[in-house]
């Protein structure tokens, strides 16, 4: 039995909520969002809730019903507070920029790496050696920190690279001589 699925989603003022068959659009202060699931699992809104039902008791109906509801309940908080991840650049004469919605990193490569920002997305340079990434959408803020992130993975013996702020390197040891 799913036990985040039994939670209801709670709904804050000013966010709008419509279901049509197994469909459901989100509205709220930030933007809007659209998700599909699967039919084992039944959409249902009460006056300031959604409660998510599995049709049955097969193997996919109690995969999908807690997936779906944190799904949904992301979906919420999205439009109404919105998620950011900070990324942190390491290393000497590494920084990032943006003109005109590219971002450009100068990450010790014998060029610079240039990287589109979506369209859906909002990223910022407060300081030349930190990137915030933030939208309405979880998954794609994640994305594409964690595709910025991969140009330079973080390394264990100086700590180079790009890290998410909350990430903690595992340093190692050097050469003993």
């Amino acid at each position: 039995m799913s036990r985040v699925g039994k939670k209801l989603i709670d709904l804050p003022e000013g966010i709008d909520v419509s279901i049509v068959h197994n469909g459901i659009t989100i509205k709220g202060s930030k933007g809007e969002l659209n998700a599909n699931f699967p039919n084992t699992v039944k959409l249902e809104k009460e006056k300031d809730k959604v409660r998510v039902v599995p049709l049955n008791e097969s193997k996919s109906a109690k995969a999908s019903w807690g997936m779906a509801r944190t799904i949904i309940n992301n979906m919420v908080t999205g439009v109404s507070k919105g998620f950011s991840k900070v990324l942190e650049i390491n290393g000497v004469g590494y920084r990032a920029s943006i003109e005109e919605n590219i971002l450009t990193l100068q990450l010790g490569y014998s060029h610079d790496i240039k990287l589109a920002i979506p369209k859906d997305l909002e990223v910022k340079c407060s300081k030349p050696t930190e990137i915030i990434v933030s939208g309405i959408d979880k998954q794609k803020v994640g994305q594409f920190a964690s595709e910025i992130r991969k140009l330079r993975k973080p390394e264990p013996y100086k700590g180079k690279g790009i890290k998410y702020q909350e990430e903690l390197i595992r340093r190692k040891e050097g050469k003993k001589k």
